[in-house]
């Protein structure tokens, strides 16, 4: 599956009137899907809608459930049912967008975050899997315009970095050997009267990715489609900018995890600074480059990268530190990259080592 856009889950803007016992249904069969049990919990909605068979909370499960159980094109129908049922609602066409951007179908994904977005104007998970989606059909038009004219290095440059910075290079590299389902979040049960609109909560992407075809350049993979948690929806802080203090992320502990912040800060510095030397003084002696390619090759490279545009800005939100030994930790934050030439928002894994007292980035994974 891709990498890219989110699905919304059961916070679900779907506020509905339910006796107390068919919300403790639905949390039942809720957590039969978040324990694996796929086919007895799809058997138990089954049974509920035979009761409630308008219930959009208990449709929108069923969804989820059938796209954990690779179901797509059984799920495409219970969300587009639901879609005409409820076009008050935002989630379910969202979750049609993930279905559809999972089959490479980008431009019925666009056009369902499209009417997503005119439901619900303030839904930034929408907003952010429009971008995805729009990088994606970008990728695909530059390299329709190599295929005609391959001398334009204009969309040679872009194709390149859209492909590093939403993770073309590294997903073709680690594509897993099967593909997996979209990642559901959990049902929340429903209260309230009227159906109506509530603000989702934007769930954090998970990696997973099909191998797409390669142009001139790399071409970018889409990212896994990005889904909302069904619980209470806790805002989203983004960290400040790569030259603001850092703060302490989650995940490490004490000096060290300030270390391995500071440092990932000061490598994003260096690249939005076009200072290449200093950027690649960040990378460990025996770094795997994304490729397999040689040292020399992929500095060479990079720095063509570093210096194409005229300017550069990182941001580097929600960094999340995980320290697995004295010298071995690694970093997964979301990366927010803007140039002239591209903008671009994915989740980046550094994985880093200690030498000589200093964090290097031993290797780079996109997820």
């Amino acid at each position: 599956m891709h990498s890219f856009i989110r699905r919304t889950a059961l916070s679900l803007s779907l506020i509905l009137a339910t006796a107390v016992v068919h919300a403790d249904e639905l949390q039942d069969i809720t957590r039969m899907m978040r324990q694996g049990q796929l086919p007895q919990s799809l058997e138990r909605v089954d049974k509920y809608l035979a009761g409630k068979p308008r219930d959009a909370q208990g449709r929108f499960l069923k969804g989820l459930i059938l796209t954990e159980m690779n179901r797509a094109s059984e799920a495409i129908q219970v969300f587009s049912k639901l879609s005409e049922d409820y076009p008050e609602l935002p989630e379910p066409y969202n979750n049609l967008a993930v279905l559809y951007a999972s089959q490479g179908q980008y431009e019925k994904a666009r056009i369902a975050l499209e009417s997503s977005i005119r439901t619900h104007p303030s839904y930034a998970t929408a907003h952010e899997n429009l971008g995805d989606i729009y990088a994606k059909l970008a990728s695909q038009a530059y390299d329709k315009a190599l295929q005609l004219d391959s001398s334009n290095t204009g969309a040679k440059t872009k194709l390149a970095m859209i492909g590093e910075l939403i993770g073309g290079e590294t997903r073709a590299a680690r594509a897993p050997a099967r593909t997996e389902p979209v990642k559901t979040a959990e049902a929340a049960p429903a209260k309230a009267a009227e159906p109506k609109a509530a603000e989702p909560k934007a769930a954090e992407p998970k990696a997973a990715e099909p191998k797409a075809a390669e142009p001139k350049a790399a071409e970018p993979k889409a990212a896994e489609p990005k889904v909302a948690e069904p619980k209470v929806a806790e805002p989203k802080v983004a960290e400040p900018k790569v030259a603001e203090p850092a703060t302490k992320a989650r995940g490490g502990s004490g000096a060290e995890t300030d270390e391995l912040i500071k440092t990932v800060r000061a490598w994003a510095s260096a690249w939005a600074g076009k200072d290449v030397a200093g950027y690649l003084e960040h990378y460990a002696k025996d770094f795997k480059t994304p490729k397999g390619e040689s040292r020399d090759d992929w500095e060479k490279l990079r720095t063509r990268r570093i210096s194409a545009p005229k300017k550069i800005e990182i941001d580097i939100e929600s960094p999340k530190v995980s320290i697995s030994g004295d010298n071995a930790a690694s970093v997964t934050f979301r990366q927010v990259y803007s140039s002239d030439i591209v903008k671009a928002t994915g989740t980046k894994t550094l994985v880093m080592v200690k030498s000589n007292g200093k964090w290097l980035i031993h290797e780079e994974r996109v997820n």
